[in-house]
């Protein structure tokens, strides 16, 4: 009798650590341009939403999305809902770097946006040498399986300023600590950035007592799928080096880590993979 007794313990512990899974995803879905034929968003917007209902993903973070797209999205996903605007007014105008969140499985508790700037809360502002506006958005969450609290924050850094990409990292690590404080964090996004990169090496500097870990690295479970994350609409990822993220703050444990290279006929559902991690606080 003892020995069923075991049995239907660990199986309901097993049935518990399982359903207690939080599935992140990154991922930068490409604007919606005409210009790019037969990759334009028109062909691409059922696999981007396919990927996040076939991962069952409870938090997504989207960059590059325009209005559009975002309620393309929303059709397409019918329990989620999302927080973040435009990069360029806070509302509808320019890039999203939205969270859609599952709300099956989540609250929203309270969410912000700043801009990558050295005037942080003045939208569609941009500083040094950034070429375009960038920003974060920012979630506080309730977890309603395991009633905890988390922050996720979502970021897309600039393409061409070095300084501006330097300067997001360290406005990032200070921007965590200031908003989340000792609550743990999910930092998700598009760096523009390989790890060996200044951005990179700072967000992971650990000397730096508000460095982020790359869950990646702390995963139980190898690394599945491609380590480059840009494809460009070629037939493979442009090298072995990521330049899509999902960072960590605080006692997170990380049992699965992937890049998803899916196809149809041997287009992808992005110039970017999507990124998924699935964790446990």
């Amino acid at each position: 009798m003892k020995k069923y007794v075991s049995i239907a313990f660990f199986l309901l512990a097993a049935f518990i650590g399982w359903s207690q899974e939080l599935n992140i995803m990154t991922f930068n879905i490409r604007l919606n341009t005409s210009s790019d034929s037969l990759n334009a968003w028109s062909y691409r917007k059922d696999k981007v939403a396919s990927q996040v209902l076939f991962h069952k993903v409870h938090l997504l973070g989207v960059q590059e999305a325009l209005h559009d797209q975002m309620l393309d999205l929303k059709e397409r996903l019918p329990q989620f809902k999302h927080a973040g605007g435009g990069r360029d007014d806070g509302k509808e105008k320019g890039e999203y770097s939205a969270i859609f969140y599952d709300t099956t499985r989540l609250q929203l508790l309270q969410t912000k946006m700043f801009w990558l700037s050295e005037t942080p809360e003045i939208p569609g502002s941009k500083s040094w040498d950034a070429a375009i506006t960038r920003m974060v958005t920012w979630v506080k969450f309730s977890d309603k399986k395991t009633k905890k609290t988390f922050f996720a924050f979502n970021t897309h850094f600039d393409h061409m300023g070095k300084i501006a990409r330097r300067e997001s990292a360290k406005m990032v690590l200070n921007k965590v600590k200031e908003i989340a404080g000792n609550t743990p964090a999910v930092i998700t996004g598009d760096f523009n950035a390989e790890p060996g990169d200044e951005p990179i090496m700072v967000i992971m500097d650990n000397s730096n007592p508000l460095h982020l870990t790359d869950s990646k690295t702390i995963s139980q479970a190898p690394h599945y799928g491609p380590t480059g994350t840009f494809n460009a609409f070629k037939s493979k990822e442009r090298n072995d080096q990521p330049i899509d993220y999902i960072f960590l703050k605080g006692k997170w444990k990380v049992l699965t880590h992937a890049t998803i290279s899916q196809t149809w006929e041997g287009r992808f559902a992005s110039d970017h993979f999507a990124v998924l991690a699935s964790l446990r606080l």
